[in-house]
């Protein structure tokens, strides 16, 4: 495992701000030279503290319907959130899945194009993943804070 420092935090920081930063600007705002910057960045991603760069959307206009599922299985094994978690990640819909404490087991956030996606993507898939008891969905209406790309105050 790689060792994170205050470099290495702030590199993580700016590029969680805007992950097409030039190397240059970079290197330039952490206090590396751009050798040295690109050398750090490679280690983030080959150890995987950073494990790709993504572009995000605006919020449920842009993506459609957005739903936040709260997921009750059967049992707590090993086994059924081993199957589980692997049968979720075969559904590209099902962008995030959070093992969770309290009521719910798993939290997800899937995405459709639009309402009657959504009841396709909640019989088809999200019904018939293993070892599911409950499902409760709740369908964003707009985007008020995403986790990433914020803008922080300096």
């Amino acid at each position: 495992m790689v060792s994170i420092d205050a470099i290495d935090r702030n590199i993580i920081r700016l590029l969680r701000l805007n992950a097409r930063t030039p190397n240059s600007v970079l290197a330039a705002e952490v206090g590396l030279s751009p050798s040295a910057c690109l050398r750090r960045v490679g280690i983030l991603e080959r150890s995987g503290v950073i494990r790709g760069y993504t572009a995000i959307l605006a919020g449920p206009e842009h993506e459609g319907v957005i739903a936040i599922v709260r997921i009750t299985l059967e049992r707590q094994t090993e086994e059924y959130l081993n199957r589980f978690e692997a049968a979720v990640r075969r559904h590209p819909e099902i962008q995030e899945c959070y093992l969770m404490t309290g009521d719910a087991d798993y939290i997800l956030r899937a995405v459709a194009p639009n309402a009657a996606a959504y009841e396709t993507i909640h019989k088809e898939i999200l019904s018939r993943l293993p070892g599911v008891v409950r499902i409760h969905s709740s369908i964003a209406m707009r985007s008020i804070l995403r986790p990433v790309a914020r803008q922080q105050a300096h």
